[in-house]
């Protein structure tokens, strides 16, 4: 079907610009470009065309389409005309080449000439880099001298020196005025930067790439279950205190179109997983309860927004509820600098519902318009680098990280360097866990084959060779240990901490940080630390990701330090040694409750009622399936004893996975109190049943302990 063939809008009152460019099949841009020449006023792609604008448009290329018709039966008549011609002509051309060839010789020599002279006067004064101190034998190289005439030099200032030895920049700097050189110091850039510096793209290697989209917003608005019906999943389930504690990285394909999306959390907790997201994205969906308006880290997410300079697209969630009030709203994201498009701003403002999944569709093809005039491009045919999103230590798989690959292509086998750590990828995993041998741009991937967890946040680079990984490697974490050395106070545990405070003898808290992934260890480091008063200052001096280990605890003994784990157990070992060594260690599954317990200790109001107290231990060494059921462990009761009323939890290489109440409790088909140590049970879970075998079941009670 011909364009002109189907223009007709005579039904049209209102119409946006990309409704036009979709009819015409042409991008926005190039239409807003058409309409301006016009006389036609537009600022986006989401301006409004009146009916006469619109028609106006529309008749034009439609003549257009005509005009180009006739043209192209011109152009096939000329084509012949200029084929016969060329025919005759070809003769002349041959006689005419040989003396023109000669000409063009003899002005290329004169240009060489010209090209020759501005060089020398340019070299009149040459301006040499180098670095603070230099060798005889380098200066020489340098300079464009011998060796001797440099000594030669230094001797008549007095400074015997043999070709090998060093000398300063100022002495450097009176010898090279000798030639008419001129030194300058060299700026001393970072290693990363030296060692991966970027040669631009030329505009033909570029690609189009899919638009990389973090969902922000303030916690509990909406933005993990906003995902979840756009990825039709779930998620929100799975995460403690139905708050999300990670970020995570997904593809959806949108009209055939791919959207990389980005989950942050939104608890205030997380403000550096939050700026982590923004940074390496290109659009930004700040999501908003329409019943509950804008809340500080709603505002938050603007500023992280605003400041990495990209653009903001407002899903109004929750549009369901009885008291959801959309233009409220509108007029609270007004006062931050949103005005609605409606209102006659240029913010793209949709009103959804994850629940009953109303307006997603417009929400995606509004993200597919801002990329489509943002014009994202990148050149995949060169070595990949990008950011890590997330790492962590698997016991089975080893250190795994969650990346973003930003420009070039990331290949199983790569040689890549991310921080102080190396290695080279054995294994690449999507986003829905099927193997993948390369990953393009924007595309978000797991990772196996590094040598150690590196930090989120962490810029990675593909090496030339497995040997310079490992160099910059060393390197980097040569100079982060340098910068990690620090002092260790007085011993001290949370329960006293007050009384120290109080009397003194405690002016610094130290905190050993271990956690079930690396960007909770960022956000638990940074929400103690955020604790300190004038008091008491709160020192992380070690973070990691895994089980509580011996090492922990040794470490946190000879620093004084607590220790406080995240979603993490302690290994056996490591519990006895805390208990010799009188090592605090406090657990904790939800942020908050370690803020919290942080805060009271320093005001001295720290007073829990309870206690817990592990009772026993289980090894799950077969797994049954029953219908109505669900899935039945047989365990070996390791130590102490399994009763039926405790509460469990199921630890998985050293970290939690699930924590609840056992369902039942048997011996061959009997119901049982209690399981002593020694014996085979079967055992099943409260609304669980996704356990393994190796799993550790950790039986414990709370215990009410007075306090003095």
């Amino acid at each position: 079907m011909r364009k002109h063939e189907i223009l007709e809008v005579g039904y049209l009152s209102k119409v946006r610009v990309y409704e036009i460019s979709k009819q015409l099949n042409i991008s926005s841009k190039e239409l807003i470009k058409k309409l301006k020449e016009f006389g036609v006023d537009v600022h986006s792609h989401m301006s409004t065309l009146e009916d006469d604008e619109a028609q106006l448009i529309l008749d034009y290329y439609s003549s257009e389409v005509q005009e180009s018709e006739n043209n192209q039966v011109k152009e096939e008549t000329i084509d012949e005309e200029i084929s016969r011609t060329a025919k005759h002509e070809n003769f002349e051309k041959k006689m005419n080449d040989s003396s023109k060839k000669t000409k063009v010789k003899d002005k290329m020599m004169k240009d060489e000439e010209v090209k020759q002279d501005t060089i020398e006067q340019s070299d009149e004064i040459k301006v040499i880099q180098i670095p603070n101190k230099v060798s005889v034998q380098t200066l020489a190289e340098k300079l464009g001298k011998t060796p001797a005439e440099i000594i030669k030099s230094l001797m008549m200032r007095g400074i015997m020196a043999s070709i090998n030895q060093e000398v300063d920049f100022d002495t450097a700097s009176q010898v090279a005025e000798e030639y008419g050189i001129l030194l300058e110091e060299e700026t001393q850039e970072t290693l990363e930067e030296k060692m991966f510096e970027e040669e631009p793209d030329s505009p033909e290697d570029l690609l189009e790439r899919p638009p990389v989209v973090v969902v922000m917003g303030h916690v509990d608005h909406g933005k993990t279950s906003l995902l979840d019906a756009i990825r039709k999943s779930n998620v929100t389930a799975k995460e403690a205190g139905g708050i999300t504690q990670h970020i995570g990285a997904s593809t959806v394909e949108v009209n055939g179109k791919k959207i990389t999306f980005l989950d942050t959390p939104g608890h205030e907790a997380f403000t550096a997983m939050r700026m982590r997201g923004a940074q390496v994205t290109d659009i930004a969906i700040l999501v908003v309860a329409a019943d509950d308006g804008v809340m500080p880290q709603t505002i938050e997410a603007i500023n992280h927004a605003k400041a990495a300079n990209i653009q903001i697209i407002v899903a109004i969630n929750k549009i369901d509820k009885p008291g959801a009030n959309p233009d409220r709203v509108k007029q609270e994201l007004a006062d931050y600098g949103l005005l609605a498009e409606e209102w006659g701003g240029d913010t793209i403002c949709v009103p959804v519902s994850a629940v009953t999944k109303t307006n997603l569709d417009t929400l995606l093809e509004m993200v597919l318009l801002v990329a489509e005039m943002a014009e994202l491009k990148a050149n995949p045919n060169k070595r990949a680098r990008g950011t890590i999103i997330e790492a962590q230590l698997d016991k089975g798989r080893g250190p795994v990280a969650t990346v973003l690959v930003q420009s070039g292509t990331l290949k199983v086998g790569d040689p890549i360097v991310a921080g102080s750590t190396h290695g080279r990828i054995r294994a690449m995993m999507d986003d829905k866990g099927r193997r993948v041998k390369k990953a393009g741009p924007s595309t978000p991937v797991e990772i196996l084959g590094l040598s150690e967890v590196p930090s989120a946040g962490d810029r990675f680079y593909v090496a030339e060779s497995d040997k310079q990984a490992r160099h910059y490697a060393e390197i980097l974490a040569e100079r982060n240990r340098e910068q990690s050395l620090r002092a260790t106070p007085n011993k001290v545990s949370l329960d006293d901490l007050f009384s120290q405070i109080q009397s003194g003898n405690v002016k610094q808290l130290n905190i050993v940080v271990k956690a079930d992934v690396q960007g909770s260890v960022e956000a638990v480091k940074q929400s103690l630390e955020r604790l300190s008063n004038d008091e008491v200052r709160i020192h992380t001096i070690h973070g990691g990701v895994g089980a509580i280990t011996e090492s922990d605890v040794m470490l946190a003994s000879a620093s004084n330090a607590i220790i406080i784990g995240f979603n993490v157990r302690p290994e056996a070992g490591a519990k006895s040694v805390a208990e010799t060594e009188k090592v605090d260690i406090r657990l904790y599954r939800v942020i908050y409750n370690a803020i919290e317990d942080i805060e009271a200790a320093m005001k001295g109001m720290l007073d829990p009622e309870f206690q817990e107290k592990v009772i026993g231990h289980a090894e799950i060494r077969q797994t049954f399936k029953v219908s109505g059921v669900g899935t039945i462990g047989g365990a070996y009761v390791q130590d102490g004893k399994l009763v039926r009323n405790a509460k469990v939890r199921i630890v998985r290489n050293g970290i939690v996975v699930y924590e609840g109440q056992l369902s039942s409790l048997k011996r061959f088909k009997d119901d049982v109190k209690e399981v002593n140590a020694g014996y085979e049970c079967g055992l099943s879970f409260e609304k669980f049943n996704d356990i393994k075998e190796g799993d550790i079941v950790e039986a414990f009670i709370m215990e009410e302990i007075p306090r003095a």
